[in-house]
């Protein structure tokens, strides 16, 4: 009797923890959740910011909203393409390190540009504009090199993958029309192999005839491609609801 109840109180301790540790999880993703989008309406509302300041200001202040805005937008470009492209090509992995070293850099930058847009003393901050546009022209050129050399990469694959489907198609289409180079006296046994005893056709025997093989094979339900693409037509074949009285 006692070793039962040692037995329940331990399930009953080991459940309590196991509630816990699912509670402070789904805690955590909810919040960093919320970041997330928190982190995202701020980046919005700090993109369109600099886009008025950009357009609707003019002197020091324009410019310096013109490179935080360069700045923002090339790396951010760069930081979605490398992460949608690592997810199939794994060799990234590497370019993913030399963008978060980057990265390091251009957060530096757009601080030190955004600390700039306040400071009073407008003449010192121009005499300084030189130098940070050639500091934001090396971090986006290096941005945009990483995310086009990826682009590019993706697209041989995709060009070599495609080259290579289309030469196993080619021979595929060949393979299916080897029946034309028959001579027509080839073909006699096979149509009377086919037409069964008797001259029976091959319907007759319970034997669907080409045309309908064909008609099969061009005309495939949906479930056997597995995938509804775009281009794909309705089967019209389903069977339309009766009329009810």
């Amino acid at each position: 009797m006692e070793a039962a109840i040692i037995i329940i109180a331990l399930l009953f301790v080991v459940f309590m923890a196991l509630g816990v540790y699912a509670g402070v999880k789904a805690i955590g993703a909810a919040k960093r959740g919320v970041d997330r989008t928190i982190g995202q309406a701020r980046r919005t509302v700090e993109d369109t910011t600099l886009r008025a300041r950009s357009f609707g200001q003019v002197g020091t202040g324009a410019e310096l909203a013109q490179l935080r805005l360069r700045l923002r937008t090339s790396m951010r470009a760069t930081q979605d393409a490398l992460e949608a492209a690592v997810g199939e090509d794994a060799s990234l992995s590497e370019s993913i390190g030399l963008f978060r070293r980057l990265s390091a850099h251009g957060r530096e930058l757009d601080d030190e540009l955004r600390h700039l847009e306040r400071d009073p003393d407008r003449a010192m901050v121009g005499r300084r504009l030189a130098e940070l546009r050639e500091r934001t022209d090396r971090i986006t050129h290096s941005a945009d090199s990483l995310r086009w050399a990826a682009r590019d990469r993706a697209r041989k694959f995709a060009e070599d993958d495609l080259s290579s489907l289309s030469t196993e198609i080619d021979m595929e289409s060949g393979a299916l029309r080897h029946w034309t180079q028959a001579p027509e006296q080839e073909m006699e046994p096979e149509r009377q192999r086919r037409s069964g005893p008797g001259g029976a056709t091959g319907a007759e025997w319970g034997v669907s005839s080409d045309t309908e093989a064909a008609d099969r094979a061009l005309d495939p339900p949906a479930s056997r491609w597995g995938t509804t693409y775009p281009w794909q037509k309705p089967d019209r074949r389903q069977a339309r609801p009766e009329a009810t009285n």
